[in-house]
Order: structure tokens, then sequence, then C-alpha cells
């Protein structure tokens, strides 16, 4: 999404940037502010501005998740058991998306296409049958970034459908990456310690 200083919108606009201020005061057109409080504006208000916006239907969407291949079972329940719960609540979904891969792992495709489409107002509300779905440490920073683009997450939490021994998986994955850092900076260290022993030889030489 383009973003334009007051200065390149009002030029966008053919206004002055007093008048801008003024719509901003006024409640005509309000500016949107960075996180040092200046001002800005986006392309999506251009167009709503001129008229030209298009009412964009935001969608429902199931997410579930496994982390392995031989988990797709698993998969299947969570996709019935949530499709029956939009059933009963009388929600329409527009789509399901079956993700496999480490609630650790935070470059999940399918996942973060999802969050893309959810920053670009695609989405309105987004089932899931547990938080470690959706990902396994963070939930609640991610619900409260959504919830900025006024997405929900709703959690079904259907406790038989997030397998523990998936959990301990996760904490073997976690064990494993340290345990390769550690034996990387042991190597490192020894490398030193040769490169050390290399340069005291030479100049022992000389």
């Amino acid at each position: 999404m383009t973003n334009y200083k007051p200065k390149d919108f009002a030029e966008l606009l053919n206004v002055s940037v007093k008048t801008l201020q003024r719509w901003d005061r006024e409640d005509i057109l309000k500016a949107k502010r960075t996180s040092t409080n200046r001002r800005y504006y986006t392309y999506d208000q251009y167009l709503e501005f001129k008229g030209l916006k298009k009412e964009m239907e935001r969608k429902i969407i199931i997410y579930t998740r496994v982390s392995t291949n031989n988990q797709k079972d698993d998969l299947k329940n969570q996709i019935e058991f949530l499709k029956n719960f939009a059933n009963a609540k009388g929600i329409i979904v527009d789509d399901v998306i079956s993700d496999i891969g480490s609630g650790l792992n935070y470059n999940r495709k399918k996942w973060n296409k999802l969050l893309d489409e959810c920053m670009e107002n695609k989405i309105d509300s987004i089932l899931i049958t547990h938080k470690d779905r959706f990902i396994r440490f963070g939930y609640n920073w991610f619900e409260r970034f959504l919830a900025k683009f006024d997405v929900k997450i709703i959690v079904v939490n259907n406790e038989s459908l997030s397998p523990q021994e998936e959990l301990v998986q996760d904490i073997i994955s976690i064990l494993h990456v340290f345990s390769c850092r550690i034996y990387g900076l042991r190597k490192y260290k020894k490398k030193i310690k040769e490169n050390e022993e290399i340069e005291k030889s030479l100049q022992d030489r000389d």
C-alpha cells in the first residue's frame, strides 16, 4: 500500500497542505499517524475521497495446521470440526487453508500469505481449533496486531485436536537449534585457536 507525505498527498488532490490540515481538524479527511505522530495518507484514502473505492468483501477463513505429513488425519479432523462449528453458528466460510509446518516456523508460506491478506483488508475472521495451530509462541501479540486491521481470530478450543506430542517435537526442535549453535561456537573457538597457533608458529620462524 502506497503512503504519502502531506505535501505529496496535497499535490495528488490538487489542494494546499493547509487545506489538508483543516480537513484533518474538521474530520473531513483524517490523516493517519506514524508511531512518532507524523501525518501521512494512503492510496486507499485517495480512492475513497475521489469516490472510486469499491466496497471489498472480506473473507472468513478456516486455518488448520500440523507439524508433519504423518499428521494429515489430524488436519482433516481440524477442518471437519471447524466446518461443523461454522455451520452450527451460521458462519459462511470462504476458504480453507491447510498448512504443514512447525508452529515455531514464522516462514510458512501459506501463513505469511494469510497475514498479508489481513493487512490488505481482505480478511474478516480466522477460525482455528487452538491458539497453537496459528503460532506456537507469541499468539497474543499476533492477535493484537491483526486487531489493528479489524481481523478477528476465533479460537474454538478443541483440545483433542491439539496433540501434545507436537509440543514435544517443537521443544526438541528448539534444543536442536541451540545445540547446533553451541557446536558451531565450539568449532569457531577451535578455529580461532588453530589460527593463533599458526600465527605464533610463523612469528617464531621470523
